[in-house]
């Protein structure tokens, strides 16, 4: 790995973060605020949240089994995506490498950044070749964008592979583990102590259910998440988002329960769409969607609008013509699905 210096943009490096009100008098005691200019009224929503989210990393590292100064905490991962860019690629010079075809918001931020995206097509098995992925990569690469269980095609990408591209790679490598929770694959982020080049991405949104609450994490190196501190805006996680949170960490037990319902649900669901005369083929999926490839997906999705009935067709995605990607709801909502289909 290059230098962490090296890497990270030269006015980021130098940069003077904001300070708040609430870093100020960090780990002290207090009981009359009098430094924010909040109003004292409307009690508890007139207060600033903590802009560290300090319990809701404290939970978290309980439940990932990580350091608290491991986690930065965001506004869904895409507040960490968009500054994985910021902080470490230069618009207009640097490039980053991602799979494709894998979650459209990395290109996206790259365009937004003015970044160069070098996208590496997958095998036929929607695995990686990680000597593929290093060819891609120049002297001006700073950035590996990896996603496992991958999206939009569900399976989790080979690990010893995932782990090739980072030991020889001198950039940074990011892996979104969004769907880890369904996963039977042992989550990178365990990784962090021997490989100093790695961001794992994860996310409140999935398996925990809060998808509305907007909360994604990053895990990495200490050194890695002061910088992520030092760019991120002051309070970019609510109050109210933390307290949900708070309150979801609170009860992993149900989550894992949830998790295994889907789990069930998806491979039922899964052995269901192959019997159906529409389908050509299920791929595997380690994730709480799976991808099927239909006769002409657009016409079926269209079909499935106007009964009400939304899925995502992903057949102008690269290798996945004709496919749909189907979620797994409850079983009430699958079986819904089911028996429009039955009826085509």
């Amino acid at each position: 790995m290059r230098p962490l210096q090296e890497l990270t943009r030269k006015n980021i490096w130098r940069l003077q973060p904001y300070s708040s009100a609430r870093n100020e008098y960090s780990g002290k005691v207090a009981k009359v605020f009098l430094d924010a200019n909040e109003s004292p009224y409307n009690k508890p929503f007139n207060r600033y949240p903590d802009p560290l989210q300090t319990e809701v990393k404290k939970a978290v590292a309980r439940i990932k089994g990580v350091e608290a100064g491991q986690i930065f905490v965001g506004n869904g991962s895409d507040e960490a995506i968009d500054l994985s860019y910021r902080c470490f690629t230069c618009p207009g010079t640097d490039n980053v490498v991602a799979i494709e075809p894998t979650y459209g918001m990395y290109r996206v931020c790259a365009d937004i950044n003015d970044v160069e995206y070098r996208p590496v097509l997958l095998d036929e098995h929607f695995d990686i070749d990680a000597e593929r992925i290093l060819a891609a990569c120049d002297s001006n690469t700073k950035i590996v964008w990896l996603c496992s269980p991958n999206n939009p095609t569900g399976n989790a990408l080979c690990r010893e592979e995932m782990l090739k591209v980072t030991d020889r790679f001198d950039g940074l490598v990011v892996v979104d583990e969004a769907y880890s929770d369904f996963s039977t694959v042992k989550s990178l982020r365990h990784e962090l102590s021997f490989h100093p080049n790695l961001i794992i991405l994860n996310t409140m949104s999935k398996a925990w259910g809060c998808a509305s609450i907007r909360m994604g994490m990053a895990f990495a190196s200490k050194e890695i998440i002061d910088i992520f501190n030092r760019v991120k805006y002051p309070y970019n996680v609510s109050g109210l988002t933390q307290q949900q949170a708070l309150r979801a960490l609170s009860d992993p037990y149900e989550v894992d329960k949830w998790v295994r319902m889907l789990i069930q649900e998806r491979d039922r669901m899964m052995e269901a769409f192959r019997l159906l005369p529409i389908c050509q083929k299920v791929f595997p999926s380690e994730a709480n969607f799976f991808l099927v490839r239909v006769t002409n997906a657009q016409a079926v999705y269209d079909y499935l609008v106007n009964r009400g009935i939304i899925v995502r067709n992903r057949t102008k995605v690269a290798l996945c013509h004709d496919c749909l990607r189907i979620t797994i709801g409850t079983k009430s909502e699958n079986n819904e699905l089911l028996a429009a289909l039955r009826g085509l």
